[in-house]
């Protein structure tokens, strides 16, 4: 017994593909919803933070191997 499966229309240019459709039963979009649309808006803060991120992991590594050399 097979159910017929139904499959939305992608959304068009003017529609926001991170916005809640009106059938969903939360009254909240989700939490991963929300970050990806924080990350969108704010682009270059996010990227100056993995940038950030990424200098400081590396100085902590290269510091590590300079201590344990």
């Amino acid at each position: 017994m097979s159910h017929p499966q139904t499959f939305s229309e992608p959304p068009g240019p003017s529609q926001d593909p991170l916005s809640q459709d009106s059938s969903t039963p939360t009254t909240q979009p989700s939490y991963v919803k929300l970050a990806m649309r924080n990350m969108v808006r704010k682009r270059g803060k996010s990227l100056y933070h993995l940038a950030l991120s990424t200098v400081a992991l590396l100085g902590v590594l290269v510091g590590l191997a300079y201590l344990t050399r």
